[in-house]
């Protein structure tokens, strides 16, 4: 147990001599490089990108496959207890809506991990989740009005969801229709380069 919290611990807390400032993705299976090895997901093909081009920045994969804004919330003290984060983005909610959470739970709990975030002064933005049309058009309009009122009542990015470009072609996705296959991973990484090279400047 010791020597799997040292490990851990480890992990947590490095960031690369290149990397002036730490982002960390709170998110779920999309950015968890489900189905593949990690070394083959989207974070660790843009970090090397980033380390490429001299960026001041690295992203720190905290994402986990199935998890929901709830858990999103559990862990987010833990992690910021460990790590020095600039900036956090929250790519969560996905889970949530598949599994028809109450939009008023999924409001509240993303409420609490910005606020936990900016008690320490660190930026935070939101990815705009969009869910399969399972539940109706009632639903899924108050699912994705919840990350339009959360971003404007924390005053934070809201950001495009990456997936909007991938999910429209077969030829991306794995046979479950909700992943992006490893094809799509540069595609992703080169989406989200974009949107990180506009936030940071900001």
């Amino acid at each position: 147990m010791v020597l799997l919290l040292i490990i851990l611990s480890s992990v947590i807390t490095f960031r690369p001599a290149w990397a002036a400032n730490s982002i960390l993705l709170l998110g779920d299976s999309v950015s968890a490089s489900y189905g593949m090895k990690q070394n083959e997901g989207w974070v660790h093909l843009l970090n090397i990108q980033l380390k490429q081009q001299d960026a001041p920045y690295f992203i720190h994969n905290a994402s986990i496959s199935g998890e929901t804004t709830g858990g999103g919330l559990s862990r987010i003290e833990g992690i910021l207890a460990t790590e020095k984060v600039d900036y956090l983005i929250i790519e969560l909610g996905g889970n949530d809506g598949l599994r028809g959470f109450s939009p008023k739970l999924i409001k509240n709990n993303l409420l609490q991990t910005i606020a936990l975030a900016q008690e320490k002064n660190i930026k935070v933005s939101l990815i705009k989740i969009k869910i399969t049309p399972n539940y109706g058009p009632r639903y899924n309009k108050m699912f994705e009005q919840v990350f339009i009122d959360v971003a404007k009542e924390t005053n934070i990015e809201l950001i495009p969801f990456f997936m909007e470009e991938i999910v429209l072609k077969p030829e991306l996705m794995q046979a479950d229709g909700i992943h992006p296959n490893k094809k799509a991973q540069p595609l992703i990484a080169d989406i989200v380069a974009k949107q990180l090279a506009q936030l940071i400047l900001k």
